[in-house]
């Protein structure tokens, strides 16, 4: 099969993209397609495909798939990377508009132009986290109650005959989030795949790997289930800030610097929302001819 294609990138957390505005996808494929559109060697080369929709809920809707071919759920970097796609070629009319994925609601706006006015920067309303165990979901660690919701703060877990202290949050996919002195050596190819297949977590789960530097600045690695370690990790800087802040370790503004760059979170308090401020970037375009 032919069909168009776009490789963009946020914070280097890069995806394929699928117009399927122009070019519908069988639904029965996605899965074995992303695996070769994704795999580096054989294919394109990225963390996963998203497909481009038409939503009757929203502007737009997007379908993350991880590079193995499972089913993402949601995507912070596909969001501000289907928010450029969508704004670059006036599939919106606004530079405030409404994304589906996984059937909820995001409200994307392009805060920062280039000068050939494309999209550079776009803040994602990322909603409320998700601290409830049962819903992240999270087994058998010990809950603590948390403005009506048995969150995991600062628990411990087992990995490889090692105690870690981790805060599970869901930004629409599972996180465990793990504070350690420093980032650099950290070995998290050793490491990374034994937290996400861990018993306690009954559909596996990202984990991001957080150094504190002052009240205002992190640092973070992150292995994402169904990928492996990747540059970035959107909805991860989320849970990352919304861990630092459950912690008392920062404010409730924090810059989340990952391997491909720095994200801008925000948790406002009052309206328990999230908010995620980041960069978008089209790497490059083309037509692949592919056979399953």
């Amino acid at each position: 099969m032919n069909f168009h294609f776009t490789k963009m990138e946020g914070a280097g957390n890069d995806y394929i993209y699928v117009d399927e505005f122009k070019e519908p996808i069988p639904e029965n494929i996605k899965s074995a397609l992303t695996q070769k559109l994704s795999n580096r060697h054989y294919g394109i080369g990225s963390d996963g495909v998203i497909f481009i929709k038409p939503s009757k809920a929203a502007d737009v809707e997007m379908e993350m798939y991880n590079a193995d071919g499972t089913p993402g759920g949601m995507c912070g970097n596909g969001l501000r990377c289907v928010g450029k796609y969508v704004y670059d070629r006036s599939l919106v009319k606004e530079k405030t508009f409404t994304l589906e994925s996984s059937g909820e609601m995001k409200k994307v706006e392009v805060i920062q132009t280039n000068p050939d006015g494309s999209a550079k920067m776009l803040k994602v309303d990322m909603g409320a986290p998700i601290l409830d165990a049962d819903r992240i979901p999270v087994t058998h660690a010990k809950t603590r109650p948390f403005e009506g919701e048995q969150a995991v703060i600062d628990e411990p877990i087992e990995v490889q005959g090692k105690t870690y202290r981790m805060t599970c949050v869901s930004m629409g996919n599972p996180h465990a989030v793990v504070f350690v002195e420093e980032t650099d050596s950290l070995p998290l190819a050793a490491i990374g795949l034994h937290f996400e297949h861990h018993a306690w977590f009954p559909k596996r789960t990202n984990t991001e790997f957080v150094q504190v530097l002052n009240e205002e600045h992190v640092k973070m690695r992150v292995w994402e289930r169904g990928i492996g370690e990747t540059m970035a990790c959107g909805t991860g800087c989320c849970a990352t800030a919304v861990a630092c802040i459950l912690n008392h370790k920062t404010g409730n503004k924090v810059q989340v610097d990952v391997l491909g760059g720095r994200i801008l979170v925000e948790w406002d308090r009052e309206k328990n929302t999230v908010y995620m401020t980041g960069p978008a970037e089209e790497v490059f375009s083309g037509i692949i001819n592919i056979k399953l």
